[in-house]
């Protein structure tokens, strides 16, 4: 049986300068998938509200939207360690707030820890959430939630402030207790940097190879996010052109009746064909 990915493996990985995998995950079929692919770890983004809602960002998504796709992920992948992103507005009002979501989303989906967005300016809420008995993956350089405060999805850390204001914000997350931090859009040498100075688990996303693992969007890295494809993905398939060519056959097939072929019915019936004329006269 495969070994479940916990905290204590991923740290040991980190320490024996192993990489450490994650991809996004929304439903339980896929997650089957992941899983059976020995992926470390699989992040419940709210980047579900663009990749399964159709939104233009990750802002309308709500709590109760994240629990309903967290649960079903984690039925499905059982080895892996799954991480609920924590949406919009669920834990900017309050130290309070972010606790009692945080541990809805523990509770109401079997995950295993939490993500959310920001650096020195939530450590307070990391702080509290690690306190209640929950993990913490921070999440910064380019957070999406605040992309209206960027001007939209741009690299963060260029220029010697602003470098300095990353690093200062992936110390300030591991004092207040998270384990993990993500890094998106970040330059490599910066991400380098701070893969070096912490303990804690940096991944990366547009930040580099130096980070300690890699994050990707599940539907873009399979090629199914169709022209929207950002400089830091890699197709590692095209699913999208597979399923697409799919759905043509299916439809030539159906409509020309060949398909369901006598293959895919059921031959035998409980009842005669002299019966089944009855029936047709009767009615």
């Amino acid at each position: 049986m495969p070994k479940k990915n916990t905290i204590n493996t991923l740290l040991e990985m980190k320490a024996r300068g192993e990489k450490i995998s994650q991809l996004t995950c929304y439903d339980f079929s896929m997650a089957r998938l992941v899983d059976a692919a020995d992926v470390n770890t699989i992040l419940v983004g709210d980047s579900l509200g663009m990749t399964m809602q159709g939104y233009s960002d990750t802002l309308p998504v709500t709590m109760d939207e994240m629990i309903v796709y967290g649960r079903s992920v984690v039925r499905g992948a059982p080895n892996v360690f799954v991480i609920m992103d924590m949406p919009f507005m669920s834990y900017q009002v309050s130290v309070e707030q972010a606790v009692t979501n945080a541990g809805r989303l523990i509770k109401e989906t079997g995950a295993n820890a939490v993500k959310l967005e920001g650096g020195a300016a939530v450590k307070e809420q990391i702080k509290a959430i690690v306190d209640s008995g929950i993990p913490v993956c921070a999440h910064i350089g380019m957070t999406p939630q605040s992309a209206n405060k960027f001007g939209g999805f741009k690299v963060q850390g260029k220029g010697e402030e602003n470098a300095r204001q990353v690093l200062e914000d992936a110390l300030a997350v591991q004092e207040a207790g998270a384990f993990m931090c993500v890094l998106e859009c970040v330059p490599p040498k910066l991400a380098a940097l701070i893969s070096s100075k912490v303990e804690m688990i940096t991944i990366g996303i547009g930040a580099g190879a130096a980070c300690d693992g890699q994050v990707l969007v599940n539907q873009d890295m399979i090629g199914m996010s169709g022209s929207f494809k950002p400089k830091f993905v890699k197709h590692f398939a095209e699913i999208g052109e597979a399923m697409t060519q799919a759905y043509r056959d299916y439809d030539a097939e159906v409509k020309a009746g060949t398909f369901p072929a006598p293959e895919h019915t059921y031959a035998k019936s409980d009842c005669s064909d002299e019966f089944l004329e009855q029936l047709r006269a009767e009615y």
